[in-house]
């Protein structure tokens, strides 16, 4: 028990996969929260009856493991890590979603023991409902980028965390929902909850890097909030 780990609050918030490691030592459930665009593209696949395999990125033995288990892998066909390309996912689809955060810290929390949730702006109450039915503490990770990957291309680099306005807002609206049901904020998860503004999306640097891409239908279907029922939990392996 420490600082380290925000002791005293119900609901805790911290970043990557240190924040995992921290969080993951008293915390019963964890959040991994990547809103551009893992956890937005999990909500619509679960949504429409679907199920997600998050596979660590440029790992291909996950990648084989997961077309043996009958699983459609992400990149290999018209299903990827964007939202948009997963609006119309037939239900019962099992999806391997490879990506450098979101995918990756589910695989990292799920080692802890906790309850591992995938969230984002779209089902952040029913994210927040499923945390607290759950039990605690409970400690939202927001994902971050990385430097030097690009998802959009072929770059092997897996730089240092880059905090991101989008997980942090994303992490706040979980925790303004968690606040509703009575829980206290640590002071990280408090201050994210006050500026979970979701209008700053387009506007900040992943939203820019993707509405430039030619991608700003992924941006606007990751803006909308509490637009879904889903809670997506991880068991054995599994996001539904």
């Amino acid at each position: 028990m420490g600082i380290w780990e925000q002791t005293g609050s119900d609901v805790r918030l911290d970043w990557g996969a240190e924040g995992v490691a921290a969080l993951g030592r008293e915390c019963a459930v964890l959040v991994v929260v990547d809103v551009l665009s893992f956890g937005t593209t999990t909500d619509l696949v679960v949504a429409r009856g679907g199920r997600v395999l998050p596979v660590r990125w440029r790992d291909e033995r996950g990648v084989a493991r997961a077309r043996a288990a009958g699983a459609v892998v992400a990149g290999e066909g018209e299903f990827t890590l964007r939202p948009s390309s997963v609006t119309e996912i037939p239900p019962g689809t099992l999806l391997a979603l490879p990506s450098p955060n979101g995918a990756t810290l589910c695989d990292t929390a799920a080692a802890t023991g906790a309850h591992v949730l995938a969230g984002c702006l779209r089902n952040a109450s029913a994210v927040a409902a499923k945390a607290a039915e759950l039990g605690g503490p409970i400690g939202l990770i927001a994902a971050g980028e990385r430097w030097g990957v690009n998802v959009f291309g072929h770059d092997e680099t897996s730089g240092p965390l880059r905090p991101c306005l989008e997980d942090q807002v994303g992490a706040g609206a979980i925790g303004a929902a968690l606040a509703g049901h009575g829980l206290s904020l640590s002071a990280e998860a408090a201050l994210a909850a006050r500026s979970a503004d979701v209008t700053a999306l387009a506007s900040c640097v992943s939203g820019r890097e993707l509405i430039e891409a030619g991608h700003g239908g992924d941006v606007a279907l990751a803006g909308q909030i509490d637009v879904s029922e889903t809670a997506p939990v991880l068991i054995e392996g599994v996001l539904a």
